[in-house]
């Protein structure tokens, strides 16, 4: 990764900004990204003014959006783009000849077998060298979109209404869809990038102008003594969502670079300082590795509302929300006083995805499948499947914990107060221990980190696990660990 940073003309895509990355000092590929993310945030607003569903046909704006999310693809990444489209045509062909029994399965099995495959090229081929901002991204989210539409046409087409969970037959597609709007799903502009993944139902409802009307009747919207439904302009959501992207964008121009990761394993630093030196470094090391993931999913998200597409419903005081495709809240991820709510709200789409395709199908072990998934889903760097091993534990730990003492500090304010601030310190530099892996990508540095910090949340994981009882917690659903902040009102199914 450090090699691909270090060459700012290297790219498997266009070079025409290549003096313009020159000029900035910043790698090609990612001149090429944000070039593509601010042309299409211009795109999504013409999009939304002149190509509007009582302008344009629904088949004027799949072409649109499709071609133009082909051509960033092509910008970006040359020939490699060759590997989103051969998937996307391959998916396509299962979900119009396969049998609606087995559609799921063929689907997902070819997707995740592709992705994998290209995933095993970057360490095999590359040599952890690929750029930071390679095909495999865009092709990630186009596995999501591909294997979540199947799931919900083999809900709609395939299973009684009653095997069904309430979510379930909310997103349960019941035609197959045509090649247009296959298309136009899987590779628009507004997501093709960077995503994040949308339900099928949601997408061809924003198309075809039902969108908002939509969610609207969904949150049971009463007219004041009109009844015409309201059209809810997204500026207010676009411009306080582009403020963060722009902070987001500086502090990783500014912050970030000034504290690389590759400190953490340096001998002489490990050497020279204490452990509680070590660990207060790793958060900071870890704070500024997520700007760029604030900036990148934030300006995602601000596309998609530019193009009016994004509309949530009503909130509790009236107000319009736009946080449909939202992929992160960032004042809970910095807030979080638990290992849960942090994990809900980083990438939520994601975690909605593995919710509709894992964990409410799993018959045995959902946390840990779930858990698995997301590993093979991002990728075979060793570092990914420390991430997410340790985040098994993690969870069932901090379950363990809760079930066990928060109760003894709900009796005052003062109490919960300082049950708040300990739980935050712990979830914060829990996270931290936990995904610094994920940074770091392959076994040695990952080993030389945790012994360098005496594996010490891996043995009070053990710990907790062996000696605390493990009590209930007061239902008998089951709860994705990992529940996004928006889908947590979804009902659960029963173990």
């Amino acid at each position: 990764m450090a090699g691909a940073a270090s060459m700012p003309g290297r790219t498997t895509g266009s070079t025409l900004l290549h003096p313009l990355s020159q000029l900035l000092g910043i790698p090609l590929d990612q001149v090429n990204f944000v070039a593509c993310q601010l042309f299409a945030l211009l795109a999504a607003f013409w999009f939304r003014l002149y190509l509007s569903p009582s302008r344009a046909s629904s088949d004027v704006r799949h072409a649109f959006a499709t071609v133009l999310g082909i051509s960033f693809a092509v910008f970006c990444f040359g020939w490699y783009s060759i590997h989103i489209f051969v998937l996307v045509i391959l998916s396509y062909g299962i979900m119009n000849m396969a049998s609606i029994p087995n559609i799921h399965r063929y689907s997902f099995v070819v997707a995740m077998g592709y992705l994998t495959a290209c995933h095993v090229s970057r360490i095999y081929i590359f040599h952890y060298g690929i750029l930071t901002t390679d095909f495999s991204g865009p092709l990630m989210i186009v596995t999501q979109k591909i294997t979540a539409l199947a799931f919900q046409v083999h809900d709609g087409i395939g299973r009684k209404v009653e095997d069904l969970s309430s979510e379930q037959k909310q997103l349960a597609v019941k035609i197959r869809p045509s090649l247009l709007e296959y298309l136009s799903y899987l590779l628009n502009f507004m997501s093709i990038l960077v995503g994040p993944c949308s339900n099928y139902k949601d997408y061809i409802a924003f198309i075809e102008g039902r969108h908002v009307q939509m969610k609207l009747l969904e949150a049971n919207w009463k007219p004041n003594g009109n009844d015409k439904l309201p059209e809810p302009s997204p500026m207010g959501a676009v411009l306080h969502k582009l403020c963060i992207a722009l902070v987001s964008l500086l502090l990783f121009l500014t912050f970030t670079k000034h504290f690389p990761v590759a400190y953490i394993v340096d001998s002489q630093f490990i050497d020279k300082t204490s452990f509680w030196t070590r660990l207060g470094y790793l958060y900071v090391v870890m704070q500024a590795s997520k700007p760029k993931y604030y900036f990148a999913w934030t300006l995602a998200d601000v596309i998609n509302n530019a193009a009016g597409f994004g509309f949530s419903g009503v909130d509790k005081r009236g107000s319009f929300n736009w946080d449909l495709l939202s992929n992160l809240n960032i004042w809970n991820i910095e807030t979080a006083t638990s290992f849960k709510m942090y994990v809900g709200n980083w990438n939520i789409q994601t975690t909605a995805w593995l919710k509709c395709v894992c964990y409410d199908r799993a018959p045995w072990y959902p946390t840990a499948l779930t858990f698995l998934l997301s590993a093979v889903w991002h990728g075979i760097y060793p570092g990914y499947y420390f991430t997410f091993i340790t985040g098994i534990f993690m969870t069932l730990a901090a379950r363990v914990i809760r079930n066990n003492f928060r109760h003894f500090f709900t009796s005052s304010k003062t109490l919960k107060m300082s049950y708040d601030v300990a739980t935050w310190l712990t979830t914060q530099l829990s996270v931290c221990y936990t995904v610094a892996p994920f940074v770091l990508l392959a076994v040695e540095p990952t080993i030389t980190l945790y012994r360098s910090l005496y594996f010490h949340m891996h043995i009070l994981c053990f710990f907790v696990l062996l000696v605390l009882p493990k009590k209930p917690e007061g239902h008998s659903k089951r709860q994705l660990p990992v529940q996004g902040a928006q889908n947590s009102d979804i009902n659960k199914k029963q173990k």
